[in-house]
């Protein structure tokens, strides 16, 4: 991050200034997530806004980064709130979980609340180095903890999962900034192979992670919480689409938008600037409502503008 004293002002300036639209006015529209009792036998997706995910492949269920607190700061007062007053499912409601994937673990994505919950829903999480260190001193055994280093992979129930790098930072208080890994995942089954970014600036590590896993049937790409003063770490939507392009995805799912307000752009301006930039270069995007599951298959995908 540009922390020079002069963007450090301006940052401050912004954070006082009022704007009307970084924030939805209304309860944003959502579908109820149904209780399946064994996952869809064809690849599917339900986005929950942010970067929380359900990914169903191969007759299993995988969470990714499933942050389902209410705020996405130890301190609501400076993170806010989530924008959708309630979530499309209560977590004791979810059904059975085959394993947790996990990018960084910042508060945005790594809720302890959540962890909580799920710790007797599921017996797998895959982590980057260093961070099963909070799932075993929030309950989760170690036994049930893999974690991977870059360019790491597994074998898992018929799914080969990668870790593969980003462009970020993590930490969680003021004493352990870096101590753990952050990254991106790769997750290939027998009829689809799907890309989950986590959080990440801008950087040739797409294309490395495109020659070696690509191409890639969705991407489900940060797109949200961005300024040009922290570039390096938070991609903007048309990197977005360059990352896309860069791993070789078909379809491209924006996610890190929709639920919560940590940086100082308009709520839809994510959404807004991405749909014209895959639009122009010809990359579908998709558009999921909150909690609405679309299947990772044929020409077919969401595309309303629901936000609007």
């Amino acid at each position: 991050m540009d922390t020079s004293f002069s963007s450090s002002v301006s940052m401050i300036r912004d954070l006082v200034k009022r704007n009307a639209n970084r924030k939805p006015d209304v309860d944003l529209p959502r579908v109820a997530f149904p209780s399946f009792s064994h996952p869809h036998p064809v690849t599917n997706v339900t986005w929950f806004g942010h970067s929380a995910a359900i990914l169903e492949m191969d007759g299993k269920r995988l969470l990714l980064d499933p942050m389902f607190g209410s705020a996405p700061s130890p301190f609501p007062w400076i993170g806010g709130k989530r924008y959708s007053r309630e979530l499309p499912f209560q977590l004791d409601e979810l059904p059975s979980i085959d394993a947790v994937v996990f990018s960084h673990d910042h508060y945005d994505h790594l809720d302890y609340g959540t962890i909580r919950k799920l710790r007797n829903k599921v017996t797998q999480f895959f982590v980057p180095l260093g961070v099963g260190s909070h799932l075993e001193r929030w309950g989760i055994h170690p036994d049930h903890i893999v974690e991977l280093d870059w360019w790491d992979e597994v074998e898992w129930a018929g799914l080969t999962i990668a870790c593969t790098p980003a462009r970020h930072f993590s930490g969680r208080s003021l004493n352990d900034r870096n101590a753990s890994l952050w990254g991106s995942w790769c997750i290939r089954g027998i009829s689809s192979n799907i890309f989950f970014s986590g959080d990440s600036g801008y950087g040739p590590h797409f294309k490395e992670i495109g020659e070696k896993y690509g191409p890639f049937d969705l991407t489900m790409m940060e797109c949200g919480q961005y300024d040009p003063r922290w570039a390096p770490i938070h991609m903007l939507p048309e990197e977005t689409v360059q990352a896309h392009l860069d791993v070789k995805g078909k379809w491209l799912l924006p996610i890190h938008w929709g639920a919560f307000t940590l940086s100082f752009h308009e709520w839809t301006d994510p959404i807004e600037r991405v749909t014209k930039c895959g639009k122009e270069r010809n990359v579908p995007i998709v558009t999921p409502k909150i909690g609405e599951t679309f299947l990772v298959e044929g020409d077919s995908f969401p595309s309303s503008k629901w936000w609007e």
